[in-house]
């Protein structure tokens, strides 16, 4: 199974379904919250949506460190919902690593996003489990999950956090997953945070449902760009190995 996203710590997590369980208590503690409310200026999503303005060069073309950085200022909103996505974020931290590292090998030829998937086209390299195009394949996959998600708690303010997640899940890395990867993840959902708690911590000062609202509307069409690239070069249907 590959590694990234619901892979070998997956794997791990199903194994001590049981231990994990039990710490369901702590992630829920009321005590816990309060030490995660922190004053921000505006919401969570704030720094994230000013990134967003710069992912594309003048002509239009999606650069590197720009997208990256993107996906980076995301992964505190995963902070907040503590122990359920611990490994999710872990794994988004990790593909992240993997495309900077190609990056920053050489800035002026992998200035543009996909040019390091083009790279491994022509040396036929991409499909291997540690190559970038897998890298961006999966990071690209896991905004589609956290696209929806956020999607879910605005249109269904009567979901738990659970149900938005799971529902979340199927709509987009499920079919992408095996039996294991599946089963892991519902086993991660148990730890889901209270959704009034959780809407409380990333509100900030400002308003977090515009926030989620513009949040899903620009990174979408962005990730539905990464999608059509990829599909381009028949490599947006890999699966977990």
């Amino acid at each position: 199974m590959d590694r990234w996203l619901f892979g070998s710590e997956f794997d791990r997590m199903g194994m001590t379904a049981r231990s994990s369980c039990l710490n369901l208590a702590s992630v829920t503690d009321p005590a816990r919250w309060k030490d995660l409310r922190v004053e921000m200026e505006g919401t969570v999503f704030t720094p994230s949506l000013e990134g967003m303005n710069h992912v594309k060069s003048e002509d239009g073309i999606m650069l590197t460190k720009p997208f990256l950085d993107v996906c980076k200022l995301i992964l505190p909103v995963l902070d907040k919902f503590g122990a359920a996505m611990s490994l999710v974020k872990s794994d988004i931290g990790g593909n992240i690593a993997r495309l900077e590292t190609k990056y920053a090998s050489d800035p002026s030829k992998f200035e543009h996003l996909y040019s390091m998937v083009q790279v491994e086209v022509e040396s036929k390299t991409a499909k291997g489990s540690s190559s970038c195009t897998n890298g961006l394949l999966w990071l690209t996959r896991a905004m589609d999950f956290l696209v929806e998600l956020f999607r879910n708690l605005l249109e269904h303010p009567d979901w738990t956090m659970s149900q938005a997640c799971t529902e979340s899940y199927s709509k987009t890395l499920k079919k992408w997953h095996g039996w294991l990867a599946s089963s892991s993840f519902t086993i991660a959902m148990k730890l889901a945070p209270d959704r009034k708690k959780f809407m409380e911590v990333i509100g900030g000062s400002g308003d977090i449902n515009a926030d989620i609202e513009k949040f899903c509307t620009n990174f979408s069409p962005l990730l539905a760009e990464n999608h059509k690239f990829l599909a381009s070069v028949g490599l947006d249907d890999l699966k977990a190995s």
